[in-house]
């Protein structure tokens, strides 16, 4: 359905471009070289156009992501507040349908995905490394399904898994190989251990 979109798109686009150029032609009588200027740069306009639409997803996720990075913890925008007088998070629902999470495993900043098929926390390498973990020396084993197709993880343990005000210590993870994962993943071996989580429309509430 999206190619469609596109495709319709793409021909009102040129169509417009059409109609713009037999309407202007006479303008260009003796100028060739500003009327093929101005129809590059109308393809061009058409082109970024369709190619906005066809990765409108991407963008907006890479959007929300950026903003999350820059907005203080707790920020109403966020959407990741703490339930005051509980050891709770409450996390607001992604444009794309997910769940993000900023946590700090082993005292370093990282944002995970929330995922209950994952049956661990499963890490980048980047972010395995960052956290402590010598990626060189791990022994990837263990089978893991992606968006991909099947990869290899090695198995790993965190000292501490922070989120908000819940801390959980010696948490169960993955270090995936490298280009195996986009996101982070917040899976089992963390959201089995906490009190409850429960999904409440476009929210999240975590209770340790």
């Amino acid at each position: 359905m999206g190619a469609w979109i596109a495709l319709t798109l793409l021909v009102i686009a040129g169509l417009a471009l059409l109609i713009f150029l037999f309407s202007s032609l006479t303008g260009y009588r003796g100028r060739a070289g500003q009327a093929l200027r101005d129809l590059l740069t109308w393809v061009g306009m058409a082109l970024v156009l369709v190619a906005g639409y066809s990765y409108r997803e991407q963008l907006f996720t890479f959007g929300h992501r950026v903003i999350y990075e820059l907005l203080p913890p707790g920020s109403a925008l966020r959407g990741d507040t703490q339930i005051e007088g509980e050891q709770s998070v409450r996390i607001r629902r992604r444009p794309d349908g997910h769940f993000t999470a900023r946590t700090l495993v082993n005292g370093v900043p990282l944002t995970m995905l929330v995922d209950t098929g994952a049956s661990t926390v499963v890490l980048k390498p980047g972010d395995a490394q960052r956290v402590g973990i010598d990626t060189e020396r791990l022994r990837y084993s263990v089978p893991v399904q992606t968006a991909n197709g099947t990869t290899f993880a090695a198995q790993v343990r965190l000292r501490t898994l922070k989120l908000g005000p819940i801390t959980l210590n010696d948490v169960e993870a993955l270090v995936a190989k490298s280009n195996a994962l986009k996101e982070n993943l917040l899976g089992m071996s963390f959201l089995s251990r906490l009190r409850s989580y429960e999904f409440s429309g476009d929210m999240l509430t975590l209770r340790s």
